[in-house]
């Protein structure tokens, strides 16, 4: 899936989202105020300041608003910043025909993935609510504790199964994600869609190909 016309940093995107703090739950704050939780927020982001450790959106949040000295409960604020962003998410058409495929072949399936930065694990699973039933395992950032490339959700995956790590097969599209099986030691296949190369593949309907 994607988050339609979003970078891969989303800093310039924070504004939104306090803004829509400010206004929707009606709490007036300093353009200075809103400056200081902006640069905050940076130095959480992954892509901007590299970090493998995972914090929660409740901790960020409670650190970047703590200056605004708020007294709305700070799940709302989270809420509400996230709403002020828009996001769309889409899933790609081939995903779960793909997916009901590799279920019926008998394939364990998880997902690991790493939540945008400060984003709760609940907000990212309604935005794929129609993936969810398709995997085995769901581990994210969060409840690893860890970002790629850190191998620690993968070994996750492994416990879960009883199933050696080297022998897990890692789908991404993502350099940290190669790096990720690298660390782990297990088979990694290159989804990329709009740069395929020989030892990639350029979509999921390709993976079929490559595991028969």
């Amino acid at each position: 899936m994607q988050y339609v016309g979003m970078p891969h940093s989303w800093e310039d995107f924070y504004y939104k989202g306090f803004e829509e703090i400010i206004r929707k739950l009606r709490y007036p704050i300093s353009q200075e105020a809103v400056e200081k939780s902006f640069q905050m927020l940076k130095e959480f982001n992954p892509r901007i300041y590299y970090r493998e450790v995972e914090y929660s959106a409740e901790y960020i949040f409670t650190r970047i608003l703590e200056h605004w000295h708020i007294d709305i409960p700070i799940q709302s604020c989270i809420e509400t910043f996230w709403s002020g962003l828009r996001l769309k998410a889409e899933i790609y058409p081939e995903t779960i025909n793909v997916l009901q495929k590799l279920k019926e072949k008998g394939y364990l399936i998880a997902a690991l993935t790493d939540l945008p930065s400060a984003m709760p694990d609940e907000i990212f699973r309604r935005d794929i609510s129609d993936l969810l039933g398709y995997f085995d395992y769901y581990v994210s950032s969060t409840v690893a504790g860890y970002r790629k490339p850190n191998c620690k959700g993968l070994q996750m995956i492994s416990e879960r199964f009883s199933f050696p790590i080297t022998e897990l097969i890692f789908i991404g599209d993502e350099e940290k994600d190669r790096r990720t099986a690298i660390n782990a030691h297990c088979k990694f296949i290159w989804l990329q869609r709009t740069e395929k190369n020989e030892e990639s593949i350029g979509d999921l309907n390709e993976l079929l190909q490559v595991l028969e």
